[in-house]
């Protein structure tokens, strides 16, 4: 097990995932921009918001966009190399925003993203489409 620790490098890991994300919300965001342009929406395409990254990973939903006919889109992007059903993180807080924004919130599933890309998109209730386990805690003095 100890030969096992000292090789796995969890900043690497990290730094993998985080650059993975980042090219998933890439990826969304210009689908996006590109779906906007070709029902003729320009002007809904320059108002498409990179929410995570213009203003940082607290808002719950990765990307603001839009319907063609203008109602908002909010996108949580979850990127994976792996196939379809692979488990991924959602964060308390994206759960909440799901909740209270059911009717615009979506999260949108990237797999075989190096491979060949593929989307889906969940829509709240997410416990309805998958099994939400906790897996970490914050422990606090009383």
């Amino acid at each position: 097990m100890l030969a096992v620790a000292r090789r796995f490098d969890v900043a690497a890991r990290d730094a993998r995932n985080r650059a993975l994300g980042k090219a998933g919300e890439r990826c969304v965001f210009d689908h996006e921009r590109a779906t906007l342009a070709a029902a003729n929406r320009h002007d809904l395409v320059e108002k498409v918001r990179w929410v995570a990254d213009l203003d940082g990973d607290g808002a719950g939903y990765d990307i603001l966009s839009f319907e063609p006919d203008g109602r908002e889109r909010l996108l949580e992007v979850k990127t994976t190399n792996g196939w379809e059903r692979t488990p991924f993180h959602i964060t308390r807080n994206e759960l909440a925003v799901a909740d209270a924004r059911r009717e615009t919130w979506q999260l949108i599933r990237l797999h075989s993203f190096a491979r060949q890309p593929r989307a889906f998109a969940i829509c709240p209730p997410l416990d309805a489409h998958v099994t939400l386990t906790p897996t970490s805690f914050v422990a606090g003095f009383s």
